[in-house]
């Protein structure tokens, strides 16, 4: 999805969008009850596009839970996972613990054919994470609903 730039003159929270492209992103957001973000690292920290993406909205983020893959280097995109549960919390979202870490993701990529493969670990790591995710959707439904 094209996400639009800031460019609203409200705050996000009194939902008085002006531009089309936030108002899609708004619908698409409310629409959803929950969120797995899959992320890099981005100079040790949160992309921009994924700040962006979280800053445009708020009460639609509001009492939804958020599952993180996060893949790169060395650390597999576990800073980037830390700063952005920072920034969900203040959205009311509810970052879960499981999530699914991917060192070196490009290993885990065949050069000849481009598919990736995470393996019996990360496999059993995102069965995971989805089962803990649906729990706190479903506890969290009282809170979404009004």
């Amino acid at each position: 999805m094209d996400l639009p730039v800031l460019n609203e003159s409200a705050h996000p929270r009194l939902q008085k969008y002006s531009g089309e492209k936030t108002k899609a992103w708004s619908a698409r957001v409310a629409g959803m009850d929950a969120f797995v973000f899959v992320t890099p690292e981005y100079n040790f920290g949160t992309p921009p596009a994924l700040v962006n993406a979280l800053d445009h909205l708020y009460v639609e983020w509001n009492y939804k839970p958020v599952g993180f893959v996060s893949y790169g280097g060395v650390s597999g995109g576990l800073r980037s996972v830390q700063m952005t549960k920072q920034i969900v919390t203040t959205l009311k979202m509810v970052p879960i613990v499981e999530q699914v870490t991917l060192p070196f993701f490009n290993k885990l990529v065949d050069s000849a054919t481009g598919t990736f493969d995470g393996g019996e670990v990360n496999d059993k790591a995102a069965r995971t994470m989805l089962n803990e995710l649906v729990r706190w959707t479903n506890a969290l439904k009282v809170l979404r609903a009004g």
